[in-house]
């Protein structure tokens, strides 16, 4: 990992931009001024998940969050989606986006190969990509287990709690199109689960994100739905995330 830019907000959080190769990539990391616990010892992670629509598009929320998550004494990280921002891009996936696109606007249901083919190969090349991250950032002196996953594509924070063992909990967001072959999947995950749903999203499937919930085969898994749309998720159902989150990585 190769640090390229680095500032300190005014709360005091550090953050640096770097590249993990040629995929790029933001860390923020707490310190003595803007965490309650002692910034000399190693933080706990919680690696921030992100639709598909590039870093700069997302940095405002994405900055909220790790602010947010530093003044309880964890660090936060996040890095570029394939084919999002700056990296190139995938024509399957664009093929794809156009045909949802086109489905959404003549007022049709995306249908499951749709479906498929925009959100399956993110999975199998994003996933890769967040483990050799994490590699990356539990290297470093200042970030320690354990590790948390929050937002993003449901599908890929799925993945990841079945395949990455160093994850212990995850906060997941029921927002995104979700392939069927990702329910079974769902059935393997065994960590702690807080999930979000804004009940009127208006991109999102109720009853299949509801069916999804059903399946998660975590023993522990709570399901927090909200009235709103898809950015209406209100500021307590973030902060019960992060006592979530309180709980199980600290």
């Amino acid at each position: 990992m190769h640090f390229t830019s680095e500032q300190r907000l005014d709360d005091g959080v550090l953050e640096r931009e770097f590249n993990l190769g040629e995929i790029p990539g933001i860390l923020w990391t707490p310190t003595s001024t803007s965490a309650s616990a002692s910034a000399s010892a190693p933080a706990p992670l919680i690696l921030l998940g992100h639709p598909p629509l590039g870093l700069r598009k997302m940095y405002p929320r994405l900055v909220a969050r790790a602010r947010h998550s530093a003044a309880e004494g964890f660090a936060t990280a996040t890095i570029e989606l394939p084919g999002s921002g700056d990296r190139p891009r995938r024509p399957a996936t664009e093929r794809a986006r156009a045909d949802m696109r086109r489905a959404i606007e003549a007022g049709e249901p995306v249908s499951t190969e749709i479906v498929d083919a925009l959100v399956l190969p993110l999975v199998e090349e994003a996933v890769p990509e967040w483990q050799a991250a994490l590699d990356a950032f539990l290297s470093l002196p200042e970030i320690g287990g354990p590790v948390g996953y929050s937002g993003g594509l449901i599908s890929i924070g799925i993945r990841l709690a079945v395949v990455e063992p160093r994850i212990s909990a995850a906060v997941l967001f029921a927002g995104s199109l979700v392939p069927r072959a990702m329910f079974e999947e769902a059935r393997q995950v065994t960590i702690p689960l807080h999930v979000l749903l804004q009940w009127d999203d208006e991109g999102n499937d109720r009853q299949a994100a509801l069916d999804l919930f059903d399946a998660l085969g975590s023993k522990e898994k709570s399901l927090h739905a909200n009235l709103g749309g898809h950015t209406g998720v209100p500021q307590f159902a973030g902060d019960a995330a992060t006592l979530f989150f309180n709980r199980h990585l600290k």
